[in-house]
């Protein structure tokens, strides 16, 4: 471009403001993209802070994670490291890289370690489960295969598209293959009961094995990270990047309802009454609330029902978190215990195992000696812990006790003793979930991708609706922080390129 037209450039994406309903990792990315366009940007936050589902909280001297198990681009020059360099120093960070990623046990002894590095992976398995030996390579050859798969450019044009397709060609068939099986089915191709296991049933089995395996891909290759500090330690990185472009955000700030004038969102109203006015709204807030209730449900057609009459979304959960006065870094960091007789967490909900996070790699977590340790128990019921909170508070707080205590006895059959160890105990719900994020039936991520889905986009915009985007993870299929992060990329291309101004990241 010639020196006048960047300057025209400037002016006019100057001129224009953007409001972002929703302060999670997608609404933050969206806001950084925006001020780097030029866009005058108010971000509205409903909480103190910024994160969303990506959240970590104190109690006492322990700090306990709820999202962020492994970040994708933690590589330099790997899948998507470019892309978080776009909103923040990650470089900045300090990532750990488990050699086990996770540990199943039984409780007779039985034990089976899945290894980030595939030639250990393969060798464990081929050692415990020899009878496995042909599906066991298969499934090491696919993580091999898919290790450096990269993401698609959601918002990119069709020339770039084309060459994103050239790239991954030779792994259609594959790609093809896994994602029409889940995760359950794919488990039943193996004989060894915890290989089996590995692969699930329950709340996760409809996940398609595309998802688990790409995952495994992705850790083998090095590009998969744990960032000390956990989600918090990236989402004050890309706070701290939007103050500095001069972004405004706003907390404390929960958005009712998305104006509209001849059909063109021009602002939002706050709870209060409060009329905040721009040229764009962009939600990146929970989806079925933006949809049905700030914009009550007006501009929707076929493709948005049938979204939300029949994708799959990902459990909501319970999670009891522990302050141990112990370390246990003799431990590996993520445990699945399969249990003799399943957990009952509500009245629809059974788990055969539950899963630990003993956080010993993390010292921010818990001082010197101790170690903070969770336990992430899904359910769909979220309208039983919700309802109950609300209606009777005593039972509430009972059930809650009564899951801890469930889950106190489990670790205890492990490792004897810890009870009298536990310093801190805190436990959320799904009720917990809704309350401070809002998710849609208190899902952890959104929709899931399962076989029937695949890893599909919904449309950015909303039919008869002008001036309007969303982002995160109810327009991108699967979840997780780079759901936010390439949704919000994709979103403020299309803006740019509605008002004529060159997209710079």
């Amino acid at each position: 471009m010639s020196g006048s037209q960047s300057d025209e450039v400037a002016m006019t994406s100057q001129s224009c403001k953007i409001v972002i309903i929703g302060g999670g990792i997608a609404g933050l990315c969206a806001a950084i993209y925006a001020r780097k366009c030029g866009y005058e940007v108010e971000l509205l936050e409903q909480h103190h802070s910024p994160g969303g589902l990506a959240a970590s909280w104190k109690r006492g001297d322990y700090t306990f994670e709820t999202c962020l198990h492994w970040l994708l681009g933690s590589k330099p020059g790997g899948t998507l490291h470019a892309q978080w360099q776009e909103v923040c120093d990650i470089d900045s960070l300090s990532f750990v890289y488990a050699r086990e990623y996770l540990r199943l046990e039984d409780e007779h002894g039985g034990s089976l370690s899945i290894y980030t590095d595939v030639e250990r992976l393969e060798r464990e398995l081929l050692n415990a489960a020899p009878e496995d030996e042909i599906e066991i390579r298969h499934l090491a050859g696919a993580i091999r295969q898919l290790g450096d798969l990269p993401m698609p450019g959601l918002g990119e044009g069709w020339p770039q598209k084309a060459l994103d397709l050239v790239r991954i060609m030779p792994d259609l068939p594959l790609l093809w293959r896994l994602s029409h099986i889940s995760v359950e089915e794919y488990g039943q191709r193996f004989n060894h009961p915890l290989l089996r296991r590995f692969f699930g049933a329950g709340a996760m089995g409809h996940l398609s094995v595309l998802a688990l395996i790409i995952s495994l891909g992705w850790m083998s290759t090095g590009n998969a990270g744990y960032a000390i500090g956990g989600a918090q330690a990236l989402i004050r990185l890309i706070a701290e990047k939007l103050t500095a472009l001069g972004g405004r955000v706003r907390y404390d700030a929960k958005v009712e309802r998305i104006l509209v004038e001849d059909e063109a969102a021009v602002g939002v109203q706050l709870a209060g009454g409060e009329i905040v006015k721009a040229d764009w709204v962009l939600s990146a807030a929970d989806g079925h609330t933006t949809i049905y209730e700030m914009l009550g449900g007006k501009y929707r057609d076929r493709t948005v029902d049938a979204a939300y009459d029949n994708f799959e979304t990902f459990p909501s959960y319970l999670q009891v978190s522990f302050g141990v006065a112990r370390d246990l870094s003799d431990q590996p960091g993520y445990v699945t215990r399969v249990l003799n007789e399943p957990l009952e967490i509500d009245p629809q909900t059974a788990l055969p195992d539950v899963s630990f996070r003993l956080f010993h790699f993390d010292p921010t977590f818990a001082p010197k000696g101790k170690t903070a340790v969770t336990c992430f128990l899904p359910t769909h019921n979220f309208s039983y812990w919700a309802d109950l909170r609300e209606h009777d508070p005593r039972a509430y707080q009972a059930e809650k006790h009564r899951v801890a205590e469930a889950v106190i006895a489990i670790l205890e059959r492990r490792m004897p003793g810890i009870g009298a160890d536990i310093e801190i105990t805190d436990i959320s719900t799904p009720a917990s979930v809704i309350r401070y994020t809002g998710s849609w039936k208190g899902s952890m991520e959104g929709w899931l991708m399962t076989p029937e889905t695949g890893p599909k986009s919904l449309p950015l915009t909303l039919p008869g609706l002008r001036q309007f985007l969303r982002a995160g993870q109810w327009v991108q299929v699967g979840g997780g922080l780079p759901t936010g992060l390439m949704t919000a990329r994709a979103a403020v291309q299309t803006m740019c390129r509605q008002d004529h101004i060159l997209f710079s990241a």
